[in-house]
């Protein structure tokens, strides 16, 4: 990335060697996931609300074959033999899927969502191309994966997975295939055997979800992707744990749910999030409810406001009436008392952040090269659920209601954002320590994502409430100790959030699963 010697005082990337020093750990400490019987097999989750779906029924699924029938009995010894005398790097490939297919697949999207969160850099003419969603291998490559762009994508991905296996899961019991190791004890499953019925797979159920709205939102990584879902489908078969007609049953269902999600992605408004001939009428409307003094790109060249129109897109668990209704109050006026408190506030942590501050601001940073703060709490749910030994469906839920949230959140804080198009510190001389955003300051989406993220999650690990409240409020002042955000900022989006959260939350509790 082009970045000139003005451009790197004006946004403030120097601090000092002890912040240094603590700003260089970025190690994300992951234990070892392993495969489980889930401690629910939520027999009723095909009764479960959906998102997209009509109902679980909407999309049919064919009667398998009998187990006693030549078909399935010639299945069975072929995935005996597939299954034997494996090499090391297929029970690597069976360990790894068997952390589970909703885990998995979620990792693999925050890692694309990392990797693919590079602003553009300035071209000779001093301009910022635009990522071509039809030639996203070119420089810059597409999507530039921000935090709205990964809330999206997560939030498409995991209804995605959530609507699948609810379908998936009435026709589970409903045909009640068992294992095939229930049926054939000479083949030997090499990851534990649940009481699930296995028609149709939910690996393969999930594997062509995933895929389906991944290649969507990254159009550069089909062949990684396309490689991941053969190596998913192949594990099961290595492992002994489905036989060809569940995978393809499974297949079938998954991309047929995935079509009708994606559907949605493509009349929700995202196309025009980006329609940089709005910000003039935005800033002239914010000037008229008397803003003094707009924000303005603190880089050189400056570079283009960040999707200004994202607060248009169409939420999830609620309309675009309620975004307004979310809207925040204004923020002080420039010549209050309070935003001189709180511009003091950073000048003093500017001239004396402790080694602790400098912790928590790097910790949370979430920027460029990271999965965003979205990526982040989905890790969290993810890692969670894990811990909880969901089965796929619930574990799916956890992360749909996240999802939403986040990509709802989003929303509401952009709205917000270009609302008030207020200036950040920056503009006032503060120096930043943890990179510097292309979008106005209130309010902080940090804290308007962990609000909300703490919110659901609390909900649903109600023993772990205390947990996400704190890591929420952690994350909101991180922006604070990180210099680029006033802390009226980073309370009212705290707040902002977790009004966002209850949206989520009473979907949950009217789509007929239990805690």
């Amino acid at each position: 990335m082009k970045t000139s010697i003005n451009q790197i005082k004006r946004a403030g990337w120097v601090l000092g060697l002890a912040t240094l020093l603590v700003a260089c750990d970025k190690t994300i400490d992951e234990p070892q996931r392993d495969s489980y019987v889930p401690v629910s097999t939520d027999e009723k989750a095909g009764t479960w609300k959906t998102y997209q779906l009509s109902s679980a029924t909407e999309i049919p699924v064919a009667e398998p074959k009998a187990v006693s029938s030549p078909e399935y009995i010639a299945e069975l010894a072929s995935l005996k033999k597939q299954s034997a005398n494996l090499t090391k790097e297929q029970r690597e490939a069976v360990e790894y899927w068997g952390a589970g297919a909703v885990y998995r697949w979620n990792e693999i999207a925050r890692e694309l969502s990392a990797r693919y969160n590079i602003p553009p850099a300035y071209n000779a003419e001093g301009k910022y191309p635009v990522p071509d969603a039809a030639n996203p291998l070119a420089d810059p490559k597409f999507p530039f994966a921000n935090p709205p762009y990964t809330s999206r994508a997560l939030a498409y991905l995991s209804v995605a997975q959530y609507d699948a296996l609810v379908a998936a899961w009435n026709y589970k019991y409903q045909f009640k295939r068992p294992a095939p190791s229930r049926t054939d004890a000479t083949i030997k499953a090499a990851l534990p055997v649940s009481d699930i019925p296995t028609y149709p797979s939910e690996d393969a159920v999930v594997a062509a979800a995933s895929f389906t709205v991944l290649k969507a939102m990254f159009p550069g990584e089909v062949p990684f992707l396309e490689a991941k879902m053969k190596q998913h489908r192949e594990s099961r078969l290595w492992a002994g744990m489905n036989v060809e007609s569940d995978l393809l049953a499974g297949a079938d269902l998954g991309n047929a749910v995935a079509a009708k999600v994606m559907a949605r992605a493509k009349t929700d408004g995202m196309g025009a999030a980006n329609n940089q001939t709005l910000t003039a009428g935005m800033i002239a409307k914010a000037k008229e409810r008397g803003l003094r003094e707009a924000w303005v790109s603190q880089e050189l060249p400056v570079r283009p406001p960040m999707l200004p129109n994202y607060g248009a897109v169409l939420p999830w668990n609620f309309d675009l009436a309620t975004v307004v209704a979310l809207r925040a109050v204004p923020p002080p006026a420039l010549d209050s008392e309070e935003f001189k408190q709180n511009l003091e506030e950073l000048r003093k942590i500017q001239k004396n952040q402790t080694r602790e501050q400098a912790r928590i601001a790097n910790y949370w940073s979430d920027g460029a090269g990271s999965y965003t703060p979205p990526g982040h709490w989905h890790r969290t749910a993810a890692n969670v659920s894990h811990e909880a030994r969901h089965s796929e469906v619930r574990m799916a839920r956890t992360l749909a209601l996240l999802g939403t949230s986040q990509m709802d959140a989003a929303i509401v804080c952009w709205d917000t954002k270009y609302y008030y198009y207020y200036p950040r510190p920056q503009q006032f001389g503060v120096k930043t320590s943890v990179g510097l955003p292309n979008f106005p300051s209130y309010t902080s989406g940090h804290s308007t994502f962990s609000g909300a993220a703490a919110t659901v999650l609390a909900y649903l690990f109600p023993d772990q409430a205390e947990t996400f409240q704190k890591q929420a409020e952690e994350a909101s002042v991180s922006r604070i100790y990180g210099l680029i955000h006033y802390r009226f900022d980073c309370e009212v989006g705290l707040k902002a959030g977790e009004e966002v959260g209850k949206y989520a939350i009473a979907r949950a509790r009217a789509d007929g699963a239990t805690l």
